[in-house]
């Protein structure tokens, strides 16, 4: 007997069901979350499983890495992929796992990338910076705010992040203004040095592979978008081709069209969000410092609106990259923005 387990995760437990090969279920139950638990209750069944599908949620590492130690198929569901039969006049946790299992039957199920476990540290350690540099950035904006509110006058980002507390306390009589400004700017000195310690943690283990030497050679893009697109990829071979990639990167519109005239949108949302941020981030700079590319951007800004354009340029940047990674060669901008 053939049998296949889907199992719908949630925050502090998981609904497992265990059916065979004409969807009769054999077993069901809702465990806590803790691996040990989970094995325990699968190890009757282990022998006859043909797979086991974990829904793909912001907690799955413990659970797929586990499973997978354990010596068990394991195969994760692409949520938002997944479509739900529109006859059911019920729906719950166990006939959500039901439907995994069974589209696993069916050899029908989409399935998300399982990232390398050796290399999904260093990546969530450069998402940890993209947070780090939202917090720095508000604590920032905020001393802007209270000078200004306080002054009349404008002080620029550098001259905040070269503020001392001595500095503080020279410019404001009242102790209670100073005191808000120099605990923002602790703060703010704080996260710039965590930045900084992030930044060289990941340079000195990624910036001897031939991927990032490629990658910082396209203008617009340096050492942290090199990082962040290298790691945010990953394996350049899940990607069945360059148009794959570029929509993974957010650069494709989303649009339903029948009879040529649009009846809706997809998920615009879609994709790796670091990865379209980083190409937007590539062409801003781009555009700015090299002029083959600003013409570009320049001739599509003459029929689009900016956002349109720049979105042109991120996706040629997108493409590029693609290559460059995938068949290990340098950019050539002639190909690129002929």
């Amino acid at each position: 007997m053939v049998l296949y387990a889907g199992i719908d995760l949630h925050s502090n437990n998981s609904v497992i069901v265990v059916q065979d090969e004409h969807d009769h279920v054999v077993a069901r139950s809702r465990l806590a979350n803790d691996l040990r638990t989970v094995s325990s209750w699968l190890k009757p069944y282990r022998k006859d499983l043909a797979g086991v599908v974990v829904e793909s949620t912001y907690n799955w590492y413990w659970l797929v890495d586990g499973l997978i130690d354990e010596g068990y198929s394991v195969h994760l569901a692409n949520t938002v992929a997944i479509q739900q039969y529109d006859g059911l006049k019920y729906r719950d946790d166990e006939s959500d796992s039901r439907w995994l299992a069974k589209l696993l039957r069916l050899g029908e199920l989409p399935e998300g990338h399982v990232y390398p476990r050796a290399e999904r540290a260093i990546r969530d350690l450069l998402r940890k910076r993209s947070q780090l540099v939202r917090q720095a950035t508000m604590n920032l904006l905020s001393i802007q705010n209270l000078y200004m509110r306080n002054t009349g006058q404008l002080i620029s980002a550098n001259d905040v992040r070269n503020l001392t507390a001595e500095a503080v306390d020279e410019a404001y009589d009242d102790a209670n203004r100073a005191a808000a400004i120099k605990s923002t700017l602790a703060v703010l000195n704080c996260l710039q040095g965590q930045i900084a310690s992030v930044e060289e943690l990941v340079h000195g283990q990624v910036s001897l592979r031939s991927g990032y030497k490629r990658l910082v050679s396209v203008p617009g893009i340096g050492k942290i978008l090199a990082m962040t697109i290298m790691l945010e990829t990953g394996d350049i071979g899940r990607f069945a081709s360059v148009g794959h990639y570029a929509s993974y990167c957010r650069m494709v519109g989303s649009a339903h069209l029948t009879n040529g005239k649009r009846k809706g949108s997809g998920n615009t949302k879609n994709g790796n969000s670091f990865l379209c941020w980083a190409f937007i981030e590539a062409a801003n700079f781009a555009i700015r410092y090299n002029e083959t590319i600003r013409q570009y951007y320049q001739r599509k800004r003459g029929r689009v609106k900016r956002i349109v354009a720049l979105k042109a340029v991120a996706h040629k940047l997108a493409r590029a990259c693609y290559h460059m990674i995938k068949e290990d060669v340098p950019f050539q901008i002639t190909r690129v923005f002929a």
